[in-house]
């Protein structure tokens, strides 16, 4: 944690989804959650956390778990110049991940072409990393460069870094 503190303290930091433990250790913070709908009080979705964070410039965002609509507003982000970005989700491979991604990205209600959803996840993710629990505790199992999608083969071309 001490080397994760120092690098979140050089940066101005936006969490979302993310344990306030992690977030309570960086100076440089806005911590943001979001919430269903209440009694009183509308729903804040993290898609709408995200289009907040964006305003607030940071060096870097942090969301925890993509897992519905903010799939179709976090390539959009990424692929507007905002650097250093780092995101959950959830499957049983690296690129099982790239798929889920996509169909998280179809389920956001959002009309655009099936080609451009996944040229933009292309273009947005450069690495992705598969975590995985053995024995109680998590460890890396696979990491994949994403080079590139190619709508002929719908298919993206992915190099694997790391593979246990």
């Amino acid at each position: 944690m001490i080397v994760v503190t120092q690098w979140f303290n050089d940066h101005a930091l936006s969490p979302f989804g993310w344990p306030m433990a992690l977030a309570s250790a960086a100076e440089n913070l806005v911590h943001l959650e979001a919430r269903r709908e209440q009694e009183g009080l509308s729903a804040v979705t993290i898609g709408d956390l995200l289009r907040t964070t964006l305003r607030l410039r940071p060096d870097r965002i942090l969301v925890g778990e993509v897992r519905g609509g903010e799939a179709f507003d976090l390539p959009q982000a990424l692929n507007t110049g905002h650097a250093g970005r780092l995101s959950t989700i959830h499957a049983n491979s690296a690129v099982q991940d790239i798929s889920r991604f996509t169909t998280c990205v179809l389920q956001s209600g959002i009309e655009i072409p099936y080609r451009a959803i996944r040229s933009n996840i292309a273009d947005a993710l450069h690495l992705v990393v598969q975590v995985e629990r053995r024995q109680g505790r998590r460890a890396i199992s696979e990491v994949l460069r994403i080079e590139r999608f190619d709508p002929s083969k719908d298919q993206f071309e992915s190099q694997t870094l790391y593979s246990t």
